[in-house]
């Protein structure tokens, strides 16, 4: 009995269904960039060369907001983008910032400092799987915890503020091990966190608006480290701090 050629599947159908090879070279091209620049954070931080490892990170910050943004302005974003993205963000917001602490401070502690640091890496490990998980669902304008690479910002600030004031980190340890196990717990809080997102920075602004960015980088162009520092630790406490107004009303 002949089959109805009807029956066949149609080329063109079965190209559809079939997976695309490859993946796409740019925005990807950035998330290297960034976990290349996370993982020289770590090798810097063991060699002594805290600075730089600190800088590195903050590259590291940078390179991390361009992919997600090439992606979508290329219209070139993939599941596979947006796992590899979390994988260098564990690396890169997660175990670098550990280890320069560690390395800068934290080791004087013994069993504690890394302890701490530890709290800090799974800590951080957690919020991008929640975030991954919730991410179809959660409400764009806040995030959920504070987002690994504020965390990180404030890691790295500390390390570049204390080698640019000539900081001893040892002295510190106590209160960079308590820093740094509070950023871990944060990040797996369910404090709420404004993501800028609905900010609109396509519409036209009043002119004083661009001579206030003007200002303002002249500002954190005095004194990097310590504004960088003060800047993510405020946004650190941002969350904690609506969440007590809003008991208090």
């Amino acid at each position: 009995m002949s089959q109805d050629p009807t029956d066949q599947p149609n080329n063109e159908e079965v190209a559809a269904k079939k997976p695309a090879k490859g993946v796409y070279l740019l925005p990807n091209s950035f998330t290297t960039a960034s976990l290349f620049s996370g993982f020289y954070a770590v090798v810097a931080g063991m060699s002594g060369d805290f600075e730089n490892a600190a800088i590195a990170i903050f590259i590291s910050m940078v390179l991390d907001t361009l992919d997600g943004r090439v992606a979508r302005l290329t219209n070139t974003t993939s599941k596979f983008g947006a796992e590899y993205d979390s994988l260098a963000d564990v690396v890169a917001f997660g175990v670098a910032p550990a280890l320069v602490l560690f390395s800068w401070s934290l080791q004087s502690l013994g069993n504690f400092g890394w302890v701490a640091s530890f709290v800090y890496v799974a800590g951080g490990a957690l919020r991008l799987a929640r975030f991954n998980v919730q991410l179809e669902i959660a409400d764009s304008r806040y995030f959920t915890g504070l987002p690994i690479p504020a965390a990180a910002g404030v890691m790295a600030g500390m390390v570049w503020t204390g080698v640019d004031y000539g900081m001893d980190g040892e002295s510190l340890s106590y209160l960079v091990a308590i820093v740094t196990a509070a950023l871990g717990i944060l990040m797996v809080s369910n404090f709420k966190y404004y993501s800028f997102k609905d900010l609109d920075l396509k519409g036209k602004v009043p002119f004083v608006a661009l001579l206030a960015v003007v200002l303002l980088f002249a500002v954190y162009s005095l004194q990097p480290p310590i504004m960088l520092a003060l800047t993510f630790l405020g946004f650190a406490v941002s969350g904690p701090t609506l969440w007590l107004f809003k008991i208090i009303k």
